[in-house]
């Protein structure tokens, strides 16, 4: 209402508008998987935005049969409300909060002409591009999450800011870890073994790597996963895939899909294999796509999107949306702002 009104806001980013609506038909949509989460993420959003608020509730509504708490509660942190430590709670509220700022986006005239997900981000890429209903995507989310928690405890995640071809070459000597995810030209998730990743964190750290452990139980991406391959695609059976209305770029093959293929097939693979999330940045930058969104409560993916567009010499740019303990509609329209003048 500001923005329309022409009331000055602090913060707002001036410039010139650089392209028009993305490029090739509109900007792309990113979401992340896990890390963007925070305590109180979409809470003041919740009571400043009339479309967050009907879709947050619209997902309330399509997960209420798969879980036995409040996404709103959780949102607003009730007392009793479980924490975001658990995986079957982190991701579907990650989930609704990824939808809900990607029909606000909507509601402000920016229409994605594609959208791309890393790792359980894809879930919700899918139900934005319309390959999943909001029904099914909740069940996915919901339910796959649930199955993952068996695997809880054993397992670790690293970050390394390598080249994944240097960090392939170092991981021979530590049995059961592998790369879980490409993210940029230099940036390499690694996953299995906790103790076998933490090892693996420590020789590079050794040699002055700023690779770190990410604050997680459970090996996303490994040879871990195979042991509930039966669980997912038992219980995600009854998911009916469409063919959606906005072109869906997969990560997990590293190339534009039909979405009428995301089956449990589908969703259990996302969770087994490597997230290419580099690759299929590039494919979209090849395929003339020249502004990236990133929807969600943080931005986690902006750098490496960015890093990608550097090395290959792309005029593209990267916007976020919310940021950590900055989650109402002034920072939305702030980053709405940035977003118009890089041709929004």
């Amino acid at each position: 209402a500001s923005l329309a009104g022409g009331v000055s806001l602090g913060g707002v980013v001036e410039g010139v508008v650089g392209g028009s609506g993305g490029g090739s038909g509109g900007p792309v949509f990113v979401f992340p998987g896990q890390g963007s989460q925070w305590v109180g993420m979409g809470a003041e959003l919740l009571d400043e935005s009339v479309v967050f608020a009907e879709w947050v509730g619209r997902c309330e509504v399509a997960l209420s049969p798969f879980v036995d708490w409040s996404l709103v509660d959780v949102l607003r942190g009730v007392e009793g409300a479980p924490g975001l430590d658990r995986v079957d709670v982190v991701q579907p509220v990650l989930f609704a909060v990824m939808v809900s700022l990607a029909e606000v986006w909507r509601s402000l005239g920016v229409v994605p002409g594609a959208v791309v997900g890393h790792s359980q981000g894809e879930i919700a890429a899918a139900c934005v591009a319309g390959g999943l209903s909001l029904e099914d995507a909740a069940r996915v989310v919901a339910l796959r999450s649930r199955v993952i928690g068996v695997l809880a405890g054993r397992g670790g995640m690293g970050s390394v800011p390598l080249p994944v071809g240097v960090v392939l070459e170092r991981l021979g000597g530590f049995g059961g870890v592998s790369v879980a995810a490409v993210n940029g030209p230099s940036s390499t998730v690694i996953s299995g073994d906790a103790g076998q990743v933490a090892a693996c964190v420590e020789v590079f750290r050794g040699e002055g790597v700023s690779a770190k452990v990410i604050a997680v139980d459970y090996a996303s991406h490994s040879v871990q996963v195979e042991e509930v391959e039966g669980a997912v695609r038992e219980a995600l059976a009854c998911v009916v895939p469409r063919v959606g209305e906005v072109a869906f770029y997969s990560t997990l093959e590293g190339r534009r899909v039909d979405t009428s293929v995301l089956d449990a097939d589908y969703w259990y693979r996302n969770l087994r294999g490597t997230v290419e999330f580099d690759a299929t940045v590039r494919l979209l930058l090849e395929d003339g796509f020249s502004l990236f969104v990133e929807s969600s409560p943080h931005p986690v993916l902006s750098v490496a999107v960015g890093e990608t567009v550097e090395e290959v010499g792309a005029a593209a740019s990267v916007v976020g949306t919310l940021r950590r303990d900055e989650g109402g509609w002034r920072r939305f329209l702030t980053s709405a702002a940035t977003a118009w003048t890089h041709g929004a």
